[in-house]
């Protein structure tokens, strides 16, 4: 590992002027390419504190050996030039667009005396025109039989061309009519290279002028009593609008755009493209790419950018690019789309209408394309059983962790507080052992104490039902005496009766993991093994993942331990910690809708939907409602005087409950004092425990 300061350049050497710049290893290959506006203000952001760094960019310095630089003249001349070097070097730490798949085109081979229409893959040659690309080749196929009534091009190989002229016999198409048989001279050279182009307008995206053509065509044979003409006319116009009903008007007539969206978490992303011409969506691709450098959405964009118009010039950079993010800064990149185009190209975010709608079908299908990625990845055995391996190794224990457990909470400015604990074994999901909390025995943004409590409640289920069956031996239940407190028949009766399902069998609290993942930094981290350590339980592994630099943190260390970014441990504990917080935030939602439909306010005769949202979300709460005066509700846009009473009057009724009456006598029981059940806050066994109820998702 190198030493930036040991090859970083001395002050004034490097030119405050465009560029791109250059990272070598020791061995002098390129790892890293990027382009500056001011070479000096960017390398000197490298060179900086290593612990103020990003970690992607923290391993890229420490590989890197020496750095270099070339001056340009402008900012599109860098861009230019980077995109040349990356594709010569082949950088490591720069981001790379990998396709999933070989995107089939329709191509018509221009460049011929005799043009031919046949679906082509790989790079684009010189010469040819293409259309697409399509998601399957069938398509395309599908496409050219249904336009060879019209325009019959010539669509065989080379060698059935040279038989067919040498036996001056044509082929199949030749003799249906789906072809003009240039190889025996039905056509001249000139002839079918006119209908080429004919074939190329309408694949362009100019119907119209065809389509009128041939009903102009079909009326006047009509009017002179060709009738057999007429009808293939007819039959013509059908086949035409039957090969444009293949691709759905999706933006209005003439409008050529390319639409690129961008689906992403902390380590991987995908980029789908939908191209559009003539208003059809004419075809579609997609990538995905390692994050091996920090990257805003911008600069992902910038980056499908250049991989998708690098080598495209002409009417393949479409009038318009839409996209999610813009990249910073936009001018150049701009310039450069309308240099390689040879007119205006506009890059902007749609804001509104069609094309703001179909933005989001593309985002949809990156998303899709995201999630099909880690499913295909983490279905994979061997990948599976490496990321467990690696987990082990990074947290030093004695064996895979073949069960891990992940915890997250979750709230909305301290209510409806929730928590989530989702398993995997063996690397897969085990919905049917998903498990949520509500958290009643305090209110507050208080993570750390609510982790404490759930992870004691988990495991006081895990200790009382080993308990229950008998497998702790005398005088090893870790429950006796860790809070002054030995856990009795009676105070664990309920609890114990709740552990087992309607046959009888232990419920899943009754296994443990071999490793218990949080979502948080040190803090919840320590909170999670205060707990475990408090039950006496001391062979559980715990760690946490922290969101902002996916760090792995355990109890006990000041400094995290930091995975490679192509570590799949790392993977499969990020997948972990977002599925847990997935199904945190969904049952929090869910808590939090139930709470509006059934809440005090709808019993509140007049009041809709939009005056009830406009209470929430002026006071931020329910609670905080009820505690507001007659004034401050009135403060509620469209909330009068006599409207206010009525809530205040409504939110009093729903905060005094019914008395306690006994059915003998009909007396009002009072209240217990606090403290007194054994189901209050300071019960060591069901403090604030509510139900845990089956990960079952609706």
């Amino acid at each position: 590992m190198a030493d930036p300061s040991s090859y970083r350049p001395k002050p004034g050497q490097i030119p405050d002027s465009p560029g791109v710049y250059r990272f070598r290893d020791e061995h002098r290959r390129v790892i890293y390419v990027g382009k500056a506006k001011s070479l000096r203000q960017r390398l000197a952001n490298y060179f900086q504190d290593l612990s103020g760094l990003h970690p992607r960019t923290r391993t890229m310095v420490t590989t890197a050996a020496s750095v270099e630089w070339t001056v340009v003249s402008t900012e599109v001349e860098a861009l230019q030039l980077e995109y040349s070097w990356i594709k010569e070097y082949d950088p490591r730490f720069n981001v790379k667009y990998r396709d999933d798949k070989s995107y089939p085109y329709l191509a018509v081979t221009m460049n011929e005396e005799f043009p031919r229409v046949q679906v082509m893959r790989g790079h684009k040659k010189k010469g040819v025109r293409y259309f697409g690309p399509y998601a399957h080749a069938w398509a395309i196929r599908d496409t050219v039989d249904l336009l060879l009534r019209v325009f019959p091009v010539r669509t065989c190989s080379a060698g059935v061309f040279k038989n067919a002229a040498r036996t001056g016999r044509p082929c199949l198409l030749g003799y249906i009519g789906k072809c003009s048989a240039p190889c025996v001279g039905r056509i001249s050279a000139e002839e079918h290279g006119e209908l080429a182009e004919e074939f190329c307008d309408f694949m362009g995206g100019r119907t119209g002028t065809y389509l009128r053509r041939l009903e102009k065509q079909m009326t006047e044979a009509a009017e002179e009593m060709e009738y057999e003409r007429a009808a293939r006319l007819r039959d013509d116009i059908e086949a035409l609008k039957k090969a444009m009903e293949k691709n759905a008007v999706v933006l209005a007539d003439a409008t050529d755009a390319d639409l690129i969206a961008v689906a992403e978490d902390e380590l991987e992303a995908a980029v789908q493209i939908f191209h559009v011409r003539g208003g059809r969506v004419r075809g579609q691709r997609g990538w995905v790419t390692d994050k091996v450098e920090d990257v805003t959405t911008g600069a992902l964009v910038e980056h499908a950018l250049q991989q998708l118009y690098g080598e495209e010039r002409g009417d393949s950079v479409p009038k318009e690019v839409l996209v999610p993010a813009l990249p910073e800064p936009v001018e150049p990149v701009q310039l450069w789309l309308t240099e390689r185009r040879g007119s205006n190209v506009s890059l902007r975010i749609p804001q509104r209408g069609d094309k703001k709608a179909l933005m989001e079908t593309v985002e949809r299908n990156a998303q899709q394309a995201l999630v099909l990625h880690k499913t295909r990845r983490a279905s994979d055995l061997t990948t599976r059983s490496r990321a467990l391996e690696e987990i082990a190794e990074a947290l030093d224990l004695d064996s895979a962790p073949l069960r891990i457990e992940c915890y997250d909470i979750s709230h909305l400015q301290g209510d409806d507080v929730v928590a989530s604990m989702v398993v995997f074994e063996d690397g897969l999901q085990r919905k049917s052992e998903y498990r949520r909390f509500q958290i009643k025995g305090f209110e507050g943004q208080d993570d750390v104490r609510s982790m404490h409590e759930v992870i004691t409640r988990r495991f006081r289920r895990y200790i009382a039902e080993k308990e229950r069956t008998g497998e702790w031996s005398d005088g090893e239940n870790p429950l006796d005496g860790t809070d002054g407190t030995a856990l009795t028949d009676a105070t664990e009766a309920p609890l114990t009766s709740s552990l087992k399902d309607d046959d009888g069998r232990p419920k899943r609290f009754a296994y443990p993991p071999q490793l218990v993942v949080v979502d948080g930094g040190q803090p919840q981290v320590a909170a999670a093994k205060r707990a475990l350590d408090e039950l006496g339980i001391d062979d559980i592994a715990v760690c946490g993942l922290a969101k902002r630099l996916e760090e792995v943190w355990v109890p006990d260390d000041d400094d995290p331990v930091v995975l490679p970014r192509s570590s799949e441990g790392l993977y499969l504990l990020q997948r972990v910690r977002d599925e847990a917080h997935r199904f945190a935030i969904t049952y929090q939602r869910t808590k939090r809708a139930k709470r509006f439909r059934a809440g005090p306010l709808d019993e509140v005769p007049g009041l809709g939907e939009t005056r009830k949202q406009a209470l929430i979300k002026h006071f931020g709460s329910v609670k905080r409602l009820r505690a507001a005066t007659i004034e401050q509700i009135c403060e509620v846009p469209g909330i009068g005087r006599k409207t206010a009473e009525t809530i205040a009057a409504a939110l009093a009724r729903a905060a005094s409950p019914a008395p306690a009456v006994n059915t003998a006598t009909g007396e009002i029981i009072d209240d217990e004092e606090p403290g007194t059940t054994a189901g209050s806050p300071g019960d060591p066994v069901t403090a604030g425990a509510p139900e845990e109820r089956r990960g079952q998702e609706t």
